[in-house]
């Protein structure tokens, strides 16, 4: 063993990209905590959703699925995932009836994944946690502060493929 002394490694528990990865997942908790107690959510998937079946990876999905359906490749991009990483979440949210694959009416060739109906209910409920978990965050850190959050990453983000469309919705 040397007598080199170690490096201040502090930084590594507190640099913004840590501390951004933290909150996300502590707002995606939040997020499927209130979904696995929603009354309007089948029960079935609340139990899921209860018992931390339902995690990042379906948080993807249904924040980037198209109303009118996407193709397996958009979904992926979007969510940053491989081609065969989101075809395998599709074909688990399949099987729990959350969508469905349809011919493309643009293209004979290619499939769309579309919400079914359990699936916009799940959607909703999802639009409903999100709203109470971003007015958690704002009491707990205040008005302007959220705000200022909201921004500084809505501009920081806006560079990723995708994000502009995301943050023309907001």
């Amino acid at each position: 063993m040397t007598d080199v002394p170690l490096p201040d490694d502090r930084w590594r528990g507190s640099h913004l990209g840590r501390l951004m990865g933290l909150a996300l997942r502590r707002f995606d908790e939040r997020v499927l905590s209130l979904m696995a107690h929603d009354a309007n959510v089948p029960l079935a998937l609340s139990h899921l959703a209860a018992r931390a079946q339902v995690g990042a990876a379906h948080i993807h999905l249904t924040r980037h699925l198209g109303l009118q359906g996407s193709r397996l490749t958009e979904l992926a991009q979007q969510a940053g995932m491989s081609k065969q990483a989101m075809g395998d979440l599709v074909t688990q949210c399949e099987a729990w009836g959350l969508v469905r694959r349809e011919p493309d009416a643009r293209d004979a060739r290619a499939r769309r994944i579309v919400f079914t109906d359990t699936g916009l209910l799940w959607l909703e409920a999802f639009r409903q946690a999100v709203a109470q978990a971003e007015g958690e965050f704002r009491a707990q850190v205040g008005d302007e502060v959220a705000t200022v959050v909201a921004l500084g990453l809505e501009a920081y983000g806006s560079e990723l493929p995708g994000a502009r469309a995301a943050v023309a919705a907001r």
